[in-house]
């Protein structure tokens, strides 16, 4: 396995089992609840929690089961989500934070919590992110997809939820990824950082952008540095890719050789951009930055910048 296949939720070879898909199942199998997005773990928050396909926690997922994959063993992993429940006194401002940190705990499965997938996916193991990763982004995928986009109908949910069809035009319609370059733009000893408006204080990262209808992957690098940061990039090459379901996208890690060192942020699109020197961010990586806070643990860009300290990217 290449080294930028260790990424956060890639790199676990999950055999998702395509060839079931609409199919009639053998019975069993175990399932992965989630809640609002967040995956059922355990206590200790280090590993999402596997339950019989009809335990009493399912009494309040109403939809039929998202097939995920197969283990090792040959077991079917569902996802199913409990819309049916509302835990007393939860917090709306929390969870609508970039990193929620309340639990919810279910009365049919006292000795586990959901818990926001982007506290947990660095304690995961791989197969549990990918698989915990895998449902959410279904889940979000099927929330804002009930009708047709063809005709307006109501849809259907079909294929095991890797599909979802119309019955009044036949239409077929399929979980939707949105690739989005994040670029690691370097010029001598120094890497473009920036930061993006209500981020937390000290916050900055890579930057990226959507890949827009028509554009290559290194047209769409060179687009977006030179649209948000006013930098021109010449020579771009590949080197990673993320599944980010927050709440559908494919990062496409990129490095990109500036052609020039003058930054002209769009406020429109970030509110701060810098050159950061490799000694800055190894301060930042220690914890030792007055000035910057590392890239988030997990991220693709903390893979990138970690990996460009060790001069280990493929």
């Amino acid at each position: 396995m290449k080294l930028a296949e260790t990424v956060t939720f890639g790199g676990s070879a999950l055999d998702r089992a395509a060839e079931l898909r609409g199919t009639v199942h053998p019975k069993g199998g175990q399932a992965i609840a989630f809640w609002r997005g967040k995956p059922l773990v355990t206590a200790d928050l280090s590993a999402v929690l596997r339950l019989p396909i009809d335990h009493r926690v399912f009494e309040d997922a109403p939809g039929a089961p998202i097939l995920l994959g197969r283990d090792e063993e040959g077991t079917l992993i569902y996802a199913r989500e409990l819309s049916l429940w509302a835990p007393e006194g939860v917090d709306e401002v929390a969870l609508a934070q970039f990193a929620d940190p309340t639990e919810q705990v279910h009365p049919a499965a006292p000795d586990a919590v959901f818990a926001e997938l982007r506290r947990v996916m660095v304690v995961l193991t791989p197969r549990d992110a990918e698989l915990a990763a895998t449902g959410r982004a279904l889940f979000a995928w099927h929330s804002i997809h009930g009708f047709c986009a063809r005709c307006g109908a109501a849809s259907d949910i079909a294929m095991d939820g890797w599909q979802r069809t119309c019955p009044a035009c036949g239409g077929h319609h399929f979980p939707r990824t949105d690739p989005v370059v994040i670029m690691l733009i370097t010029r001598g000893n120094s890497v473009l950082m920036g930061r993006s408006p209500g981020w937390p204080d000290r916050m900055y990262s890579l930057l990226a952008g959507f890949v827009e209808p028509g554009e290559t992957m290194e047209a769409a690098v060179r687009r977006e540095v030179f649209e948000e940061a006013g930098i021109r990039v010449g020579a771009v090459t590949y080197l990673a890719s993320q599944p980010w379901p927050f709440p559908a996208s494919l990062m496409l890690g990129c490095a990109g050789q500036a052609l020039s060192d003058e930054i002209t942020i769009d406020p429109a699109e970030i509110e701060a951009a810098m050159w950061v020197t490799r000694e800055e961010i190894l301060d930042a990586f220690a914890g030792q930055n007055p000035e910057i806070a590392p890239a988030r643990e997990g991220a693709i860009a903390h893979f990138l910048l970690r990996n460009w300290l060790a001069g280990t990217l493929d």
